[in-house]
């Protein structure tokens, strides 16, 4: 089945089963590395992307689900030349990472809630990060990287 979305800013048209995973779509037939699979649930986050402007977990939805949807994945939030975006520099600046498998996914769900939610509380930010999962830091300098995170978009 002939698939089409916009990724990352660029058109796609893909050929696939039709039970093709969306996030094995990015990851096996785009090469978009960034989305990662931890679960195959839904219920670690780490395949987190934004689609129509919303954070969804690309693990259980079929990519036929995304037909002429906008997708943006991790590796479409820095610019061109390299500059991070401002969520991205803040998990780098807070020390928001250890192993940096869940970051991917952290990082979208974040710009989701600043987005929504620009001047997100600790307990409002720690609640909508509760469907994403890190093993490594104890999610302390993940908060307070969505903190700056959001102080650094709102400008």
């Amino acid at each position: 089945m002939h698939v089409q979305f916009t990724v990352n800013g660029k058109p796609v048209t893909l050929d696939l089963p039709p039970n093709t995973l969306l996030v094995h779509a990015l990851r096996e037939h785009l090469k978009l590395t960034g989305t990662h699979v931890g679960c195959d649930t839904a219920q670690c986050g780490a395949c987190t992307i934004h689609m129509n402007g919303q954070a969804v977990k690309s693990c259980n939805m079929l990519a036929a689900q995304a037909h002429n949807a906008t997708l943006t994945t991790i590796e479409g939030l820095a610019q061109p030349d390299g500059t991070l975006h401002p969520m991205q520099a803040a998990f780098k600046d807070c020390h928001g990472l250890q192993c940096g498998y869940c970051t991917p996914g952290m990082v979208m769900s974040a710009i989701h809630l600043c987005e929504a939610h620009p001047n997100a509380t600790e307990a409002e930010i720690r609640e909508h990060l509760e469907g994403n999962l890190c093993r490594c830091t104890g999610y302390q300098n993940i908060v307070k990287a969505v903190q700056q995170g959001a102080q650094a978009m709102a400008g």
